[in-house]
């Protein structure tokens, strides 16, 4: 089970990408920094919002890639 702040990262995610879709970035991109949806936090945010935004990008194009890691960047 993933943590709040996975939680609101996955919530942050879902009307862009879909929930599947938000879950499953937030997952890979927890696993590619070291860490899990359980102990990734507010440290790890600015390593996650910079893989998120190169993920997105092929989906969603990167004007809106860019504006979704900002929004990650800045949950708390």
């Amino acid at each position: 089970m993933a943590n709040e702040l996975a939680q609101s990262i996955e919530q942050t995610l879902g009307p862009l990408v879909g929930v599947v879709l938000a879950s499953v970035s937030v997952d890979l991109e927890t696993k590619r920094i070291g860490k899990d949806p359980d102990t990734v936090n507010i440290l790890d945010l600015p390593a996650l919002a910079d893989n998120l935004a190169v993920q997105l990008r092929l989906l969603v194009g990167r004007e809106m890639a860019e504006a979704a890691a900002q929004q990650v960047r800045m949950l708390r």
